[in-house]
């Protein structure tokens, strides 16, 4: 027996959901008609559907974008969309609580105020080769990448038996942001002859001086991070310095099971005196 099918009028008068957001959800694949007139257009809905279309409109409310929605409502087993759900609202949370930091920090810099006290040292930093990997990624793809990349570089490093001469570090090419993709270079110090490997390169990282802060695991939230680079970056010119090199940030061997407390990475920018220093 064929399921009875109710227009797209009747669909939205039983969702709310107004016919722009039911055309929407329908062209995204997200809620398809279960049959289109080849002749008119119109579109017709199986009565099951009125359950998964506000499913749709009680996740759009929580702001979940449509193609998450999709692999929520798609799961297999409510456990899991529940889970997945949950995933979801653990990464809004954390970035609610970047940009409250980010706002925190907009306000120093617009008062003209920097009650954050930075401690800033310079250190000789020796020429080394490195295996590196770089793209072009948001604030948002920022973590993500920064976890791929040093799984693949290690994975690198044992399958050819070299070893890491240093700590981890990332080189900021450009500014990471929500609208700006940086690039952004992450690099494995080693002292063995590596070869490239696909999307991993070797190269020579120039001896330089630079100035650094170290920072805690949790100073490493993207606004903290962002507002370190810029007191390194202000340090540099209260002392006469010029950039030498990109900014970056070392990740040292302890940064996946740092406590929040614990020294676990520097943020660093390369130096040369200024032509008055």
């Amino acid at each position: 027996m064929q399921e009875d099918l109710i227009t797209i009028g009747e669909l939205a008068a039983r969702t709310r959901l107004s016919l722009k957001a039911l055309r929407l959800y329908g062209d995204r694949g997200l809620l398809p008609p279960a049959r289109v007139d080849p002749r008119t257009g119109f579109r017709r809905y199986g009565v099951a559907q009125v359950e998964r279309a506000r499913r749709i409109a009680l996740l759009r409310a929580a702001g979940m974008p449509l193609a998450r929605i999709a692999v929520v409502l798609d799961a297999a087993g409510g456990e899991e969309s529940v889970r997945l759900l949950a995933a979801y609202w653990r990464e809004q949370e954390s970035a609610h609580a970047a940009r409250r930091e980010a706002v925190g920090h907009a306000r120093e810099v617009l008062t003209g105020r920097s009650p954050t006290v930075y401690e800033i040292a310079e250190r000789e930093v020796p020429e080394q080769k490195v295996l590196f990997v770089r793209s072009q990624v948001t604030a948002a793809d920022l973590p993500g990448f920064l976890a791929e990349s040093g799984e693949r570089l290690f994975s690198h490093l044992g399958q050819t038996g070299a070893c890491l001469s240093g700590p981890v570090f990332a080189v900021f090419e450009g500014v990471v942001s929500e609208d700006s993709d940086g690039p952004v270079e992450v690099c494995a110090p080693t002292w063995n002859a590596v070869e490239p490997a696909g999307p991993i390169g070797v190269r020579i990282e120039p001896a330089h001086r630079e100035a650094f802060t170290a920072r805690t695991k949790a100073q490493m939230s993207y606004a903290g991070a962002t507002a370190a680079h810029d007191a390194v970056g202000a340090w540099l010119t209260t002392h006469g310095y010029v950039r030498s090199a990109s900014n970056r940030e070392v990740y040292y061997p302890n940064w996946a099971t740092a406590e929040p407390d614990e020294h676990a990475a520097d943020i660093a920018i390369p130096f040369r005196p200024g032509y008055n220093g």
